[in-house]
């Protein structure tokens, strides 16, 4: 029996939805047959799915944005908090108002935004399902993003405290994403060989696509995951080498 993921009939919404790994998450649930809708600050220069301006650290942009889908929809089965991010600072550095900027973005914007889908969610006929995007710089040091690694890592916690709360008629759940390969990471890490290099380490021998990432998230949406809830599904290919097995071996 082919097993099928099916979405028809559901709304889906997507933050930071309109490139990078959110793009490939918006693309795989309408390919599952949702209708997506996806938020940004900026409108995208060509939009794939329907868009609506939002600031996600803002609650009552946030809450707008929740009623302006159910005005435009009638219902909300499926929200995605993928917006978020950090640029790379030393902890000694980085100033409280960058910390607080990282905060915001990372863990209290997904809390506003699981917040106003719940609300319609507990009130309409089959529920729904959050998926929060985070990362393994919650579960490892995160030296250079440190807010960022203790923003996801809060995340993680609201997401367990979230998926008590308010089965059995909302679902909430988790994919901590490992190192991805986007644009942006190609520039981070120095380019083509510089890649290469950190893939290495992976033991799978390369980094995740978004569309890896966009496969986890469609599945803990769908129903195939109907029991699935507080989840932490961990895509990093099998973590890291242990330092001390890789100095073991050294013979330098």
């Amino acid at each position: 029996m082919a097993i099928i993921v099916d979405l028809s009939g559901r709304v889906a919404l997507v933050t930071g939805g309109t490139r990078g790994i959110g793009e490939a998450i918006a693309d795989r649930l309408a390919e599952a047959g949702a209708t997506v809708v996806v938020c940004g600050r900026s409108s995208p220069a060509v939009a794939s799915h329907e868009f609506r301006p939002c600031d996600v650290r803002d609650p009552d942009q946030v809450a707008a944005l929740v009623d302006d889908v159910m005005a435009a929809h009638g219902r909300l089965d499926v929200a995605v908090n993928n917006a978020g991010g950090s640029p790379t600072a030393a902890a000694a550095d980085a100033s409280p108002r960058f910390s607080e900027a990282i905060i915001r973005l990372n863990l209290l914007a997904p809390l506003h935004v699981a917040q106003a889908a719940n609300r319609v969610m507990q009130e309409q006929e089959g529920g729904g399902s959050i998926v929060n995007v985070a990362s393994v710089s919650a579960l490892r040091p995160s030296p250079g993003t440190a807010a960022y690694g203790a923003a996801k890592a809060g995340l993680l916690s609201l997401t367990q405290t979230l998926a008590v709360e308010w089965a059995p008629t909302v679902r909430v759940n988790a994919v901590s994403a490992g190192l991805v390969a986007t644009a942006d990471s190609l520039e981070h890490y120095g380019g083509d060989e510089g890649l290469a290099r950190v893939a290495a380490t992976v033991p799978n021998g390369r980094f995740a696509t978004p569309a890896d990432i966009a496969d986890a998230v469609t599945f803990l949406a769908s129903p195939l995951a109907a029991y699935a809830t507080g989840a932490n599904l961990v895509l990093h290919g099998g973590g890291e080498w242990p330092a001390f097995l890789r100095a073991a071996q050294d013979p330098g």
